[in-house]
């Protein structure tokens, strides 16, 4: 539904863009991550026809961006990172505004409005100004407005940012709900928890280029380089938790050892086996108190793929 080909965009002397590409599958919620300054709003931009590429080419249901606009305004919905309200609109002229703006006809604009607010539940909302209303309810209100003319893909940056714990909470449900109705999501996020918990896909950007995409847990697996297991000692002291470190140090496939506070993480290669350790643990009187796998999550892959060091090739 959405295909990147080598994009490039610069700013100056900056380059923003540097031969990006990647594709989001139809009916896919993709998560586009990435430290502040990566490229993803510019991506984000390009893609809802708000900013040229340099170079390259992006397309949506197959038609490229920068050749008909218009045609791909009809299946984008944008929602960008700030709230560009009208203060004092109540919420249901609001939307009627940006109903007539996307031609939606004068005889449905009303009743786009009052089932969009529904959907967002603002319904009890409709007569209030839009100045009146909570962050979050302004957050689902621009979201309400993405969806007037109903796009078949949407284009989320930073949905959630600022939002209270119950108000991320209902955001993330309602983009769930948005993809059980046919809808195509790219939403780019800081909250690395909630996007792996509520994305399908997931694409890594760093300094402008692409350092990782494809299936959620394909990517995450392949960026977490072996399995990890956590251990903790019945007896953490410090010298019993030396002793545990060298005896895990020695272990033939044991790759790394790390100590954390009162319990032991450590790193083992393919195909090792965690029942042998254990036993092995035990005959050299090491006191365990339990003995359990670690899950790779999207943090440990965002430290992985992103941040300071030398230029990574692309993945």
């Amino acid at each position: 539904m959405i295909s990147v080909e080598r994009l490039r965009k610069r700013y100056g002397r900056q380059l923003a863009l540097d031969d990006v590409s990647f594709a989001v599958p139809k009916g896919e919620i993709f998560g586009f991550v990435g430290p502040n300054g990566a490229g993803k709003t510019t991506t984000i931009r390009i893609l809802a026809t708000l900013a040229p590429t340099d170079s390259g080419l992006a397309t949506i249901g197959g038609i490229p961006v920068g050749d008909d606009p218009s045609a791909v305004r009809e299946l984008v919905g944008y929602m960008p990172d700030f709230f560009g309200v009208y203060d004092r609109l109540t919420a249901v002229e609001y939307l009627e505004f940006y109903a007539a703006c996307h031609g939606v006809a004068r005889s449905r604009r009303r009743r786009v409005a009052l089932e969009l607010l529904e959907l967002v539940d603002l319904g009890d909302r409709r007569d209030a100004q839009v100045d009146t209303l909570s962050r979050g309810m302004k957050q689902r209100l621009c979201l309400a407005r993405a969806l007037v003319h109903d796009p078949r893909v949407l284009l989320l940056d930073e949905p959630a940012s600022g939002l209270d714990p119950r108000a991320r909470v209902e955001m993330r449900e309602l983009v769930r709900e948005l993809r059980r109705m046919g809808k195509t999501i790219l939403v780019s996020s800081h909250i690395l928890p909630e996007l792996e918990e509520l994305c399908t896909w997931v694409g890594f950007i760093d300094r402008g280029r692409m350092v990782a995409v494809g299936p959620m847990e394909q990517v995450r697996d392949r960026v977490v380089v072996g399995r990890r297991l956590r251990i903790e000692l019945v007896q953490p002291e410090e010298s019993v938790m030396r002793n545990a470190e060298q005896v895990l140090s020695e272990r033939q496939g044991v790759l790394a050892v790390d100590l954390l506070g009162d319990h032991l993480e450590i790193t083992v290669g393919e195909g090792f086996e965690e029942a042998e350790l254990l036993a092995h643990l035990v005959r050299e009187g090491v006191p365990v108190r339990s003995f359990a796998p670690v899950a790779g999550d999207l943090s440990e892959a965002f430290m992985r793929l992103t941040g300071p060091g030398e230029e990574r090739p692309p993945r």
